[in-house]
């Protein structure tokens, strides 16, 4: 069993960070920053060319981060692989002993780093999720048997700010029923919206672990506001930002306190963090959280 399912399992505040593989051979700064957080999270969600910027694997930071005792969560888009190459990956990561899939659909390849690319799409993250369900029952998707079966704590994502909400809540019911266990939130930055969400997903059988963006500048908290669906930063921690003289800092206390407040209402059933390139933060997060 994974020890984040473990966690969730029992009732724990599991708490997950992010990390992107680097664009290049060079994992120096990423295993520097794993290695500060052993003992203190769950799981290492390694994304899986984010923004559809080419980079090195998923797969591979997962088989390092899990070398250095780490469990890692490994990110599965439907953008680049068809349903052989996915299959194929999931089972890959099980020979790695990796158990942990987070399953998205990844954004076009129009808005990345290769622009001509060619986007795949043969599964959405609802067929990801079928697909290792399937895996895990011993067949394939065209039901061949499999010499040795899959173990898999499945996870997806979800925006808990998103109007009409009931669509959102009518895709985690598809997602649960796929196979999904877990789910990651988008960016959350208000205890009114996890209210909410709690409340019309407290008969779902799926854990929820919030997203948290520690904010660096009131530039990066308007741009969300203005060109990331599904994310509100509030004014009022917009000023606190605008006020503070280190604003990263500041950032990063604002994020703790958060995720204090959501732990101790029960809002949630963990975190992921999310630093976006200033994974060393989040020892300071993890402090500022009491984690």
């Amino acid at each position: 069993m994974s020890l984040l399912k473990e966690t969730l399992d029992r009732g724990g505040f599991a708490v997950t960070a992010e990390m992107a593989p680097p664009k290049g051979t060079d994992f120096a700064h990423l295993l520097e920053c794993a290695k500060a957080i052993k003992g203190r999270v769950h799981g290492v969600n390694v994304t899986d060319f984010q923004s559809a910027v080419m980079r090195a694997t998923s797969l591979v930071t997962c088989k390092l981060l899990k070398d250095e005792g780490l469990e890692p969560v490994l990110q599965v888009t439907g953008r680049d692989r068809n349903r052989i190459a996915i299959q194929g990956e999931l089972l890959s990561a099980s020979v790695f002993g990796i158990k942990n899939v987070l399953s998205l659909t990844g954004d076009h390849t129009v808005v990345g780093d290769h622009p001509q690319a060619k986007p795949v799409y043969d599964l959405d993250c609802i067929g990801i999720l079928q697909a290792a369900t399937i895996l895990a029952s011993g067949k394939d998707m065209v039901g061949n048997e499999l010499k040795g079966t899959p173990e898999f704590y499945l996870g997806a994502s979800v925006t808990p700010r998103f109007d009409p909400l009931e669509v959102q809540l009518f895709k985690m019911e598809k997602k649960i029923k796929a196979g999904a266990r877990f789910f990651q939130t988008q960016a959350v930055y208000d205890l009114e919206t996890m209210r909410e969400f709690r409340e019309k997903t407290k008969a779902m059988d799926g854990k929820i672990l919030a997203g948290i963006i520690p904010l660096k500048s009131v530039g990066m908290a308007r741009f969300m506001n203005n060109n990331v669906p599904g994310i509100h930063v509030p004014e009022d921690v917009i000023a606190r930002i605008k006020a503070a003289e280190d604003k990263v800092q500041e950032g990063i206390k604002i994020a703790g306190e958060f995720i204090r407040q959501l732990r101790e209402e029960n809002l949630c059933d963990g975190v992921h963090i999310m630093a976006i390139g200033a994974e060393e933060n989040v020892p300071a997060i993890l402090d500022a959280a009491g984690l």
